[in-house]
């Protein structure tokens, strides 16, 4: 199967998704920038899109050659409550870098906020909205082709942002940051889920804190809660790219690797394909992932669901089927590693011999 040659003319997000497209979103900047030096853990705010255009670019770049349909602009934290004055020009610094890199090639820009840092504080719903709204205004200024709430751990908070960014007739995507036991007010997913389609909400399901397998159980759950209440919209799911079998209702923030010590726990590829797989079995046609989701595991989804898709991204010309590039080696053993059985298989070591496999939550 050819890598994806020049693009024509762009579909919407909702065209794709109503056609039966499979769209792979991005993962992985947050935690992949602080890793590379361009982030400060802590508030997690982006202010490499100003400070250092060019890292956030190239990682841009990464997802869309790896497969990649949506550069979501790197606004992450980037309300007011969160960046005093420089709010406004890291928005627009976000946009203009995701739509330089989706311009080259088949990808849509998609304007994203997140739960606010006032919300547990007081649950001000003017002022909550406001700072939606305040992205919103560049988002729109900027002419985005859809828009992303994600990360929310409260449903109600969700449904604000929802409500606001429907304003600018746009198609709006949710995403809560929550398991199978629901949000912080013990709100179940199938319930929120409904909340979120009550609200306008297009396409609804799950990103980060928690990891493939555990998302897809919530998403399920989603998906259930809306066809019990009859309510069609798309599902999307951006699961971390760590295992975390461990986690507690708070996700891997509660974990005491969090953040600097969860490389032992990072998804292989073969991992990611599995991931993808089922995720498209449930029917989710929206595909991608959030921290720990490097370019790479794109490019796994991209392949495994190549034969749906019709196409390869430009990423697999250096990458061989299942390892079929080992035939070449010199070494009889490596080569018989050239097979997917071998792969699929495949329980790795994590060379830690005094290591657990599991940790307690701090939380």
């Amino acid at each position: 199967m050819a890598p994806a040659g020049v693009p024509g003319a762009k579909k919407g997000i909702l065209e794709r998704l109503d056609d039966g497209e499979v769209v792979i979103g991005d993962g992985s900047f947050l935690i992949t920038l602080e890793k590379r030096g361009y982030v400060k853990v802590g508030l997690w705010t982006p202010e490499a899109v100003v400070e250092h255009p060019d890292a956030v670019r190239q990682l841009h770049m990464e997802f869309l050659r790896a497969g990649s349909n949506v550069m979501q602009t790197f606004t992450f934290s980037a309300s007011e409550d969160n960046m005093e004055s420089k709010w406004e020009a890291v928005n627009a610094a976000a946009c203009d870098l995701a739509r330089e890199v989706a311009d080259k090639g088949d990808a849509l820009v998609a304007g994203g906020i997140c739960q606010t840092s006032v919300y547990k504080q007081h649950k001000d719903e003017g002022r909550i909205k406001k700072l939606f709204r305040q992205q919103l205004e560049v988002f729109a200024r900027k002419n985005v082709d859809f828009l992303i709430a994600e990360y929310f751990e409260h449903v109600e908070e969700a449904v604000w942002a929802v409500e606001v960014l429907k304003e600018l007739g746009k198609p709006v995507a949710v995403t809560m940051c929550i398991g199978p036991e629901g949000d912080m007010h013990d709100v179940t997913p199938g319930e929120c889920a409904v909340k979120l389609g009550k609200a306008g909400a297009n396409i609804i399901g799950v990103n980060c804190r928690f990891g493939p397998w555990t998302s897809l159980q919530t998403i399920k759950l989603m998906k259930e809660g809306l066809g019990a209440e009859g309510l069609k919209a798309h599902l999307m799911i951006q699961s971390l790219g760590f295992h975390t079998p461990d986690c507690g209702k708070g996700g891997f923030v509660d974990l005491p690797e969090y953040p600097f010590a969860l490389e032992p726990r990072v998804a292989t590829r073969w991992d990611i394909q599995k991931y993808a797989r089922e995720a498209y079995n449930l029917g989710v046609r929206y595909i991608g992932g959030c921290c720990g989701f490097e370019p790479y595991h794109i490019r796994a989804i991209a392949e495994e669901l190549a034969p749906e898709r019709g196409f390869l991204p430009p990423a697999s010309e250096k990458h061989d089927s299942w390892g079929s590039g080992l035939n070449m080696h010199t070494k009889p053993w490596i080569r018989a590693r050239a097979r997917r059985e071998y792969w699929e298989n495949l329980l790795p070591a994590s060379g830690r011999p005094f290591c657990p496999s599991l940790s307690k939550p701090d939380i």
